[in-house]
C-alpha cells in the first residue's frame, strides 16, 4: 500500500487514508458524475460552480483551498486560465478569454506528456503503467523527487517548449501535494489525480461557501485581476 500524501507546508494534514480513491468523488458529485472522461472528470474540481466553465477566480480558489501560498496560486491559476482558455474556448463564446470551458478540456491537452490520456480525454491504463514500469527503480509503484525529473525528461518532445513547461508544471505540484513523509509519490495517489479525486479529497470543503470567506478573511482583498467573473451558463442543446 502506498503511503499517504500530504499537503503542502502551510496546510493541514491529511487522513492516513489517502489511498486508491478512484471514483471517490467528494462534495460536487453530481456534476463530476455528468462528466464523460477523466480527464473532464480531472478539471471539474475547478468548476466550483458546476457551469461547465472554469474562472480565473476558480482556478485560484482551488489552488488555495489545496493549500498552496498566495503567490504560487496566482501565478498557477494565470499560467493555467491563460494557457487552456484559449485552447478550449468554443467559437461562440462571449466570455472571458481566461475562461476554461471543461466540454473542450480535451482540446488543452499538451505535448511531453505520459500519453495516460488520450486525444479523447479518456485514461490509457498501458500508457499508466509504463510510468512506473520505466520510472519507480526505488521502490516499486512509487516515484522518487529525481525519477519525476527522469520521467519528465523523458517524455520530452523536440521543440515542445509549451509541452515541457506544462508537463514540469503538473508533476511538481503533483509530487508536492501526493508525495508521503518518505518523499515518495505513489502509483494509487498519482491514479487518482488523473481523475480528480485526489483535489476532493485534499480539499473537501472547496465546493463550501464557507471556503471563499475564509480565503477573504485570510487576504482582504484578491487582486482586481482575480476578481470574481460573472458566470456564464453554457447552453447545450438538447
Amino acid at each position: 500500500m502506498g503511503g499517504a500524501p500530504r499537503r503542502p507546508a502551510a496546510a493541514a494534514a491529511v487522513p492516513s487514508s489517502l489511498l486508491l480513491l478512484a471514483v471517490v468523488f467528494v462534495g460536487r458529485a453530481a456534476a463530476v458524475g455528468d462528466c464523460p472522461t477523466a480527464l473532464h472528470r480531472h478539471a471539474a474540481f475547478f468548476d466550483r460552480d458546476g457551469d461547465g466553465i472554469v474562472t480565473l477566480s476558480e482556478t485560484y480558489g482551488a489552488f488555495r483551498a489545496l493549500g498552496f501560498g498566495f503567490g504560487v496560486s496566482t501565478i498557477s491559476a494565470a499560467f493555467i486560465n491563460s494557457a487552456l482558455g484559449s485552447a478550449c474556448r468554443p467559437e461562440n463564446a462571449t466570455s472571458s478569454n481566461m475562461d476554461i470551458y471543461i466540454d473542450n478540456i480535451q482540446k488543452g491537452k499538451h505535448g511531453s506528456d505520459t500519453g495516460s490520456y488520450d486525444t479523447e480525454g479518456r485514461f490509457v491504463p498501458e500508457k499508466f503503467e509504463e510510468i512506473f514500469a520505466k520510472h519507480a527503480k526505488t521502490v516499486p509503484d512509487a516515484l522518487t523527487s529525481d525519477e519525476v525529473d527522469q520521467l519528465v525528461q523523458a517524455n520530452r518532445q523536440p521543440g515542445d517548449y509549451t509541452g515541457w513547461a506544462g508537463a514540469e508544471a503538473e508533476w511538481r505540484i503533483l509530487y508536492s501535494l501526493g508525495k508521503d513523509k518518505d518523499g515518495l509519490l505513489h502509483k494509487d495517489v498519482v491514479r487518482s489525480v488523473y481523475d480528480g479525486s485526489l483535489f476532493h479529497r485534499l480539499a473537501p470543503n472547496w465546493s463550501s461557501p464557507e471556503v471563499e470567506k475564509q480565503l477573504s478573511r485570510e487576504e482582504g482583498s484578491m487582486p482586481s485581476a482575480f476578481s470574481r467573473v460573472t458566470c456564464r451558463y453554457k447552453q447545450k442543446s438538447d
